[in-house]
């Protein structure tokens, strides 16, 4: 029976529904990101649950639930295994998200060259055409026969090619061109993302199929889709980067299986993406030598120390208001720091303008690199180098103290790795090292001693 149609709006940012439009979204407090769309209530017949699928139907004890070891299927990339939590886990549906261009096929199609070689991938695409797709293939290299493609967009006939194939793996490129013929509106409209979301999540848990997601967001977060599915999917992963740049940056968000904020490092080349086996090693290429203003500080993303580069000039204004700017980071915790060193340290910063940097590209919002940015405003505005030698880390306080952070050991030990000899970090922090050989450590207690090692020999 043919349900009755109705008009909704729907927030393109975060999904909510409302039958009229509003200025504001009551969910995520965007401003005029409503849209109106035209949905189909069914009055009559169900879709078939995703329990339903797994099972009988009948509430199951916790106690009668045969728990079977995890089995993770290996993609190849150790960088992805490692935001993946350890490999693919069976049956789940991953989100990867990001900004066209990005290089979001091109790491799924070498995910499927490395599958396919010991089980059937099915690749659809929505976007490019067979010809399309083997031409990028080509740059990638040798692909077993075992990896099939199809270029369609409609969901009925996807699912009847995935339920007569049964493969291992089904890649979505990308959700924002798929529709179901259920739903009257237009693809890639919020309605139209739920229900075709809906229908690869039923495929995946009911078949036990593992099920990418590819994901188009924008910066003005107009196109509905990633924001939008976070809550269906198991896992959530956000290419990140300058596309002008040689480094993508992959970023778990969400993980049912896993650690989340773990990220993969990757490089794009002629030939697709290369893994970058030491992030620190390639963050910190490039750095100079006795140059005021530079330090290198340890951030702690998911499970893994990075060590990057935190640069900042400090120059008087010569106008009425000082401008301040920051790249990697937030400038509201610059604007912070920067008034702790004038109270705390006796720092005139009013009067100059500041332009603090994470150089590399990488966006790091650890308070653990509060002292790198205090040390580095302070090393330009005395005009005095830090030693090349020397890394820091700590959470700097509104009373100019350093405080603690976790996994103090980890971070010293990948400094020591890539040859530094003097670690500067929170004062408290020091008795909990157990492994301080072949590396200097200094702890300090607030900024003022942290300051007074600027321009010391080491």
């Amino acid at each position: 029976m043919k349900g009755k149609r109705s008009t909704v709006y729907f927030c393109q940012s975060c999904g909510y529904e409302s039958a009229k439009w509003m200025g504001q979204c009551p969910g995520c407090k965007e401003w005029n990101t409503f849209v109106e769309e035209v949905v189909e209530k069914k009055t009559a017949g169900a879709a078939k649950g995703v329990q339903a699928a797994q099972g009988d139907g009948k509430p199951s004890r916790l106690s009668e639930i045969d728990m079977q070891a995890e089995k993770r299927t290996q993609t190849g990339f150790a960088e992805l295994d490692r935001v993946l939590g350890g490999g693919i886990v069976p049956g789940s549906l991953v989100l990867v998200g990001g900004d066209p261009g990005i290089g979001k096929s091109t790491l799924l199609l070498q995910v499927c060259r490395n599958l396919a070689e010991s089980a059937d991938v099915l690749y659809v695409s929505g976007e490019e055409s067979l010809q399309q797709i083997k031409m990028r293939a080509q740059r990638i290299g040798r692909f077993s026969d075992r990896l099939q493609l199809f270029c369609e967009t409609d969901m009925e006939r996807i699912g009847q090619v995935v339920g007569r194939m049964k493969p291992q793996t089904v890649i979505v490129d990308s959700i924002q061109t798929m529709y179901s013929g259920e739903v009257s509106s237009a693809p890639g409209s919020v309605s139209q993302v739920r229900e075709t979301t809906g229908r690869l999540l039923q495929i995946a848990k009911g078949m036990g199929i593992t099920v990418f997601i590819v994901g188009h967001v924008t910066k003005e977060g107009v196109v509905a889709g990633p924001r939008v599915l976070e809550h269906m999917v198991d896992t959530v992963l956000y290419f990140e980067g300058d596309r002008h740049a040689s480094y993508r940056i992959l970023r778990g968000v969400k993980n049912r299986f896993g650690p989340t904020n773990e990220i993969g490092v990757f490089e794009m080349r002629e030939e697709g993406l290369a893994e970058v086996e030491n992030p620190s090693e390639f963050m910190l290429n490039g750095k100079p030598q006795g140059a005021s203003g530079s330090v290198v500080a340890c951030s702690m993303e998911g499970t893994r120390p990075i060590l990057v580069e935190v640069q900042a000039l400090v120059c008087y204004s010569n106008f009425g208001i000082p401008r301040r700017t920051a790249a990697g980071t937030d400038l509201t915790r610059v604007n912070l720091l920067m008034a702790v060193l004038e109270k705390r340290a006796g720092l005139s910063l009013a009067s100059c303008d500041a332009y603090v940097n994470i150089a590399g590209g990488i966006r790091m919002n650890e308070p653990a690199i509060d002292l790198g940015i205090v040390l580095a405003l302070a090393s330009s505005f005395r005009d005095k180098a830090i030693d090349g030698k020397a890394i820091c880390f700590g959470e700097v306080g509104l009373s100019g103290e350093v405080r603690a952070v976790s996994l103090a050991q980890q971070r010293v030990s990948e400094a020591r790795k890539l040859g530094f000899s003097t670690c500067i970090l929170p004062k408290v922090s020091v008795p909990g090292l157990t492994d301080t050989a072949g590396i200097k450590v200094i702890g300090v207690g607030n900024i003022g001693e942290a300051i007074a090692l600027i321009g010391r020999e080491p």
